[in-house]
């Protein structure tokens, strides 16, 4: 790798597998693992294994198939196919494009290999845009380092009856003067077919840009991240309203340099809705946000908040916060998530976290929280023989309330799974 922010996300991956798998396949604490209290003081749901079933529908094997999913929330499309990305193996090991059928017939759409034009690394997901897949890798293109923003088309019809290859047209190479480089956000698409999304590093100050590729291929950078209390490095891709403003999240940054949530507006201004750290607030926001109809965001945080492991928040219009949950290491609650949040249409949240919950795993769960109550309910707890561990990407409804995602590690092979949780 070849970036210190590749390097720092190891880091935190180490800590992370500071779990380890026993024979039968079981995550347990390693013997140094912290010990959790149990506090009194928080709003639990009921019990997560109730009424709630888990079903792995794909354990990633490695090249030739892709392994761990990192930062990805499934896409599903109308016939109920996932879509996503593996962050390594394929047949180069450096990261696919998968499909997966309702069955759970996997298809690899493409293998990413450093070449010299191809990307490489896919950290975040995919989207999909009249019958097209698109995306971002945090390395690759022109110059191996930078990364791409890339489209795959689907064979032509005449090669849908045998085995044919997706065909891959790389729309941008970054790493251009001024340019941003390292993407690691997934993309939004608009009406017309232009993609946006945010580069972690590069730009104007080194510190991550704001970008728009349209679907010819031409780049604009829409702002440059990190003057004054600006905020910085953003991981997280950006969401669009009804007016063509443009909302995301940075890690660093802000007044207090724990990461901000940013407003863009279509003729460039940016507004930094809030600023994380100060007091008991959330801290780092690693995921994005999303949006209701009255026009409140909402997001995560992978630390900060009342005990120190990460929030669920809130802001409002008038850009006044709520802290709706502060994760806690108590042997019941999730503690850092990384990814954003997905929301039903009772207004209730749904999301991840990568590491803690219940039971002998505490590799990550999936919650649910009432924002108006702030009950929060453990829908299921990672780490279990041949489940998957350490969810770091979001969740995905389908039309029956269905919830799906991706877990970076465990699985029948260790490389990570694709899941399915049935309400």
């Amino acid at each position: 790798m070849k970036n210190a922010k590749r390097s720092a996300l190891w880091s935190i991956l180490l800590v992370a597998l500071c779990w380890r798998a026993t024979a039968d396949g079981q995550i347990t604490p390693s013997d140094d693992a912290n010990t959790n209290t149990t506090s009194a003081s928080r709003n639990f749901g009921t019990s997560p294994l109730l009424s709630q079933t888990e079903t792995v529908l794909h354990s990633f094997a490695n090249s030739p198939d892709g392994a761990n999913p990192r930062y990805v929330t499934p896409v599903l499309d109308a016939r109920g196919n996932l879509y996503g990305t593996t962050n390594y193996g394929g047949a180069y090991g450096f990261g696919t494009v998968f499909e997966l059928a309702p069955l759970g017939t996997e298809k690899i759409l493409h293998s990413f290999d450093v070449n010299g034009t191809d990307g490489a690394y896919p950290e975040s997901s995919v989207v999909l845009y009249e019958g097209s897949v698109y995306g971002t890798t945090a390395e690759g293109g022109s110059d191996n380092i930078d990364g791409t923003v890339f489209k795959l088309s689907p064979p032509p019809t005449f090669c849908r009856t045998i085995v044919c290859p997706w065909v891959e047209r790389i729309l941008h190479s970054f790493g251009t003067s001024g340019d941003g480089s390292q993407p690691y956000a997934v993309l939004t698409v608009d009406t017309h077919g232009n993609l946006y999304g945010t580069t972690n590093v590069g730009g104007a100050y080194s510190q991550g840009t704001v970008f728009e590729v349209t679907s010819s291929g031409a780049e604009t950078v829409l702002w440059n991240f990190g003057n004054g209390t600006d905020g910085a490095n953003p991981l997280a891709g950006v969401v669009l309203d009804t007016q063509g403003n443009l909302y995301g999240t940075t890690e660093h940054g802000g007044a207090y340099n724990q990461g901000t949530v940013f407003e863009l507006t279509p003729s460039g201004t940016e507004t930094i809705l809030w600023s994380f750290g100060n007091g008991t607030d959330g801290a780092n926001p690693i995921g994005g946000v999303i949006l209701d109809a009255m026009g409140n965001l909402y997001g995560t945080t992978a630390n900060g908040g009342a005990y120190g492991e990460g929030t669920v928040f809130e802001l409002m219009p008038s850009w006044t916060e709520t802290i709706l949950h502060s994760f806690e290491n108590n042997d019941i609650d999730g503690i850092h998530p990384y990814a954003g949040l997905v929301m039903d249409t009772n207004g209730n949240l749904y999301g991840t976290t990568t590491a803690g919950g219940g039971g002998s795993g505490a590799a990550g769960t999936v919650f649910e929280l009432t924002p108006s109550g702030g009950t929060e309910t453990i829908l299921h707890n990672f780490g279990g023989s041949g489940d998957g561990a350490f969810p770091w990407g979001g969740l995905v409804f389908d039309r029956s309330g269905n919830l799906y995602g991706t877990t970076f590690a465990g699985g029948a092979n260790g490389y990570g799974t694709v899941f399915k949780v049935t309400p």
